[in-house]
């Protein structure tokens, strides 16, 4: 039987790519199911223990700010007994479905170094030697990155979010009966939304990289740049203030940290030229 001979990256034509790219698709998308699978199988911790637990006063985040409540001598919110909310499943296929997406998104988190290794093979024959030298440690960095977004969303963000949107009333008229669609979407986009919004110094290294960013640019337009993260963080987080807020500080943060990280894209630029 024949071997398939592997063409070097200049020599593949569209189609070799496209072919190259499904199979990487193709891979990642069963890392994905396969990991999604054991999730579907270890239902009692996934609902239990991780998607309702900002939902119950023991969490860590509310127990924090409880006691640095107490320690000022103030009432606080956090420091009751339960959140004033139930939720429940309104259609026939209601929890059936949701095992089914939380699975699926477990295994997208879980994978992740996985599939953005699957996204590096890719594209790194298209780079050059120096470049896929001194691009060592992508997959490491950008997995803490979005892990520790992921982190960020689930402790501070889903919790924060759930607490204010499940004692908000109008009227005492009005119970806050949820679905659990709903419920698991607020903690689901709080988690990856942060996760991906964590990536933005790896976004901007690349970006500085093929020349499209340089620090000068970014700075110029850090209020415009102001603008754009609080419309992201209206759009990815729940609709309350606070979440937006929460989330903003960090990525803002991030786009100082992505500043430097540009300059010394930069500087590395100009020491190779000139040796």
């Amino acid at each position: 039987m024949a071997k398939k001979t592997i063409k070097p990256p200049n020599e593949m034509s569209f189609l070799d790519h496209l072919e190259e790219l499904r199979w990487h698709l193709i891979r990642s998308t069963l890392a994905i199911v396969i990991i999604g699978c054991g999730a579907f199988l270890m239902r009692e911790f996934i609902f239990d223990t991780v998607i309702f637990g900002p939902k119950k006063m023991s969490f860590p985040t509310y127990r924090f700010f409880c006691n640095i409540a107490t320690w000022f001598g103030f009432d606080s919110a956090f420091c009751a007994d339960k959140l004033p909310f139930t939720i429940q499943s309104r259609t026939m296929g209601g929890q059936f479905s949701a095992h089914i997406m939380t699975s699926i998104w477990a295994g997208f988190i879980i994978g992740f170094p996985y599939v953005l290794w699957e996204v590096w093979k890719f594209i790194s024959p298209g780079l050059h030697e120096n470049e896929r030298k001194n691009s060592r440690g992508f997959i490491l960095i950008a997995s803490f990155l979005f892990f520790l977004g992921v982190l960020f969303g689930y402790y501070v963000v889903a919790p924060l979010s759930i607490s204010f949107l499940g004692t908000y009333q109008v009227s005492e008229e009005v119970l806050n009966e949820f679905d659990i669609g709903s419920y698991i979407s607020a903690v689901r986009t709080s988690v990856i939304a942060c996760g991906i919004l964590f990536e933005l110094p790896i976004i901007i290294f690349f970006l500085t990289k093929v020349g499209l960013i340089t620090p000068e640019i970014m700075k110029k337009y850090r209020k415009i740049a102001l603008v754009i993260v609080l419309i992201l963080s209206a759009v990815i987080t729940p609709p309350d203030v606070t979440s937006q807020i929460i989330v903003a500080v960090p990525v803002l943060i991030l786009y100082q940290i992505s500043i430097y990280i540009s300059k010394m894209v930069l500087k590395r630029e100009a020491k190779k030229e000139k040796q």
